[in-house]
């Protein structure tokens, strides 16, 4: 129990000692009693405290104490988890549904480069918006939207190879005049789609003004 038995666990090879700050990733143990050791401050810290250090853009990893194994993943993933149980939800039920029907699918070694990619130019595009505001934010969002809605298709084989989004729908004959009533209708749920996500885009937008002013 006590603070000195720490450092000799045999993980000590695996930490940042003798590194640059910022050029290793700082080792972190987690304990039996799931407490978390961040070997470079040698104080036990929270999950609140690898989220800011996230936020930070500090880079580490968590080892289990007791055998080694790298256990980063599963930690990052509960600290989502704690963001999105209080109050920060940013996955949305669609979305979650999504990631969850691709397991076990045939394409789900895909989702993840997809993913990353994704983000990667997520996180591009909302750089160039804090700096320069040049593009509105709500079309770049729309492109992000769009990208993801076509791959998700086309990995899940709603959408035709090579044509990302398209759906059987399309390569039908267009409607004759007896079909106009149906296709207004579906005209208006259109709108009103729209309309939804317009509201979501506002609302994304605002919390990126308030980051920005912080």
């Amino acid at each position: 129990m006590a603070n000195a038995s720490l450092p000799s666990d045999g993980l000590s090879g695996n930490g940042a000692a003798g590194a640059a700050p910022g050029v290793e990733p700082v080792v972190i143990k987690k304990y039996a009693n799931r407490r978390l050791y961040n070997t470079e401050t040698s104080s036990y810290i929270t999950l609140d405290h690898l989220a800011t250090m996230t936020r930070e853009g500090r880079d580490f990893q968590v080892f289990d104490a007791r055998t080694g194994e790298d256990i980063t993943r599963s930690v990052l993933t509960q600290i989502v988890m704690e963001e999105e149980s209080g109050g920060q939800t940013m996955l949305p039920v669609p979305f979650l549904r999504q990631i969850i029907a691709m397991y076990g699918d045939s394409m789900q070694s895909m989702v993840p480069h997809y993913l990353e990619a994704s983000m990667a130019a997520f996180s591009e595009n909302q750089n160039k918006f804090r700096s320069a505001a040049i593009k509105p934010f709500e079309e770049l969002t729309k492109q992000n939207m769009a990208l993801f809605q076509a791959a998700t298709a086309m990995l899940t084989g709603a959408a035709k190879p090579g044509r990302p989004g398209a759906t059987a729908a399309a390569d039908k004959p267009m409607p004759g005049k007896h079909t106009a009533a149906k296709a207004a209708a579906k005209g208006s749920a259109g709108d009103d789609e729209l309309a939804q996500v317009k509201a979501q885009l506002a609302a994304l937008q605002a919390k990126l003004d308030t980051l920005a002013k912080d």
